[in-house]
C-alpha cells in the first residue's frame, strides 16, 4: 500500500507577527514548559531587528514548526537560536533541519559569526540534533533559569 506523498515543506521568514506565529509559539511553550515567554510586542521587535528573525515551517497550508533568531547584545557578531519546535504530527520529515538551515543562512548573510543556544538535559532529541549540526557545548552565556546546557556554532568559517 502506497502512502500519499507528503506535502511540500515551505520555510517562511516573517515580516510581521501573525496569529499563526503566536499559536505555534504557545504550543511550544506548553510542550516544553517554558516559564519566560515572549510577549506579542516582543515578537515584532525580533522580526524587525536585522540580527534577528522568526521563521515558520508550513506543510501544505498548516504551520508545523518555528524557530527564532534573537540578536545577543553582549556578544559581538552573535545571535541566539530560540524556540525551535516542530509539531509531533510533522516530525520525521527534516523540518527542524530546514528551519535551522534557513536561520543559519540568514545569519551568515547578516555577517554573524556565531549562533548560541540554550537547552536543558531532558530535551535529548534536540541536543542530538544540535550536536549533529555542529553545535558544541560552551559556558553559560545567559540567565535563563530553565537552561542547563549551553551550545554555540561558528557559522562564518571565513573569520576564524
Amino acid at each position: 500500500m502506497n502512502e500519499p506523498h507528503p506535502a511540500v515543506v515551505r520555510i517562511v521568514r516573517l515580516t510581521e507577527a501573525s496569529e499563526e506565529a503566536l499559536q505555534i509559539l504557545n504550543e511550544y511553550y506548553e510542550a516544553v514548559h517554558v516559564v519566560k515567554r515572549d510577549k506579542p510586542g516582543e515578537i515584532q521587535e525580533i522580526i524587525d531587528d536585522a540580527g534577528s528573525g522568526f521563521w515558520l515551517a508550513y506543510r501544505g497550508d498548516e504551520v508545523v514548526g518555528c524557530v527564532v533568531l534573537r540578536k545577543l547584545e553582549h556578544e559581538m557578531l552573535a545571535s541566539e537560536c530560540k524556540r525551535l519546535y516542530v509539531k509531533p504530527s510533522a516530525r520525521g520529515h527534516r523540518i527542524a533541519d530546514l528551519l535551522l538551515d534557513a536561520q543559519e543562512k540568514y545569519a551568515r548573510v547578516q555577517g554573524l559569526d556565531w549562533i548560541y543556544l540554550d537547552s536543558y538535559d531532558d530535551l535529548r532529541a534536540a541536543i542530538t540534533l544540535y550536536e549533529r549540526r555542529g553545535y558544541e557545548r560552551c559556558g553559560r552565556y545567559n540567565d535563563n533559569p530553565q537552561a542547563t546546557l549551553f551550545m554555540r556554532k561558528r557559522i562564518n568559517l571565513q573569520r576564524g
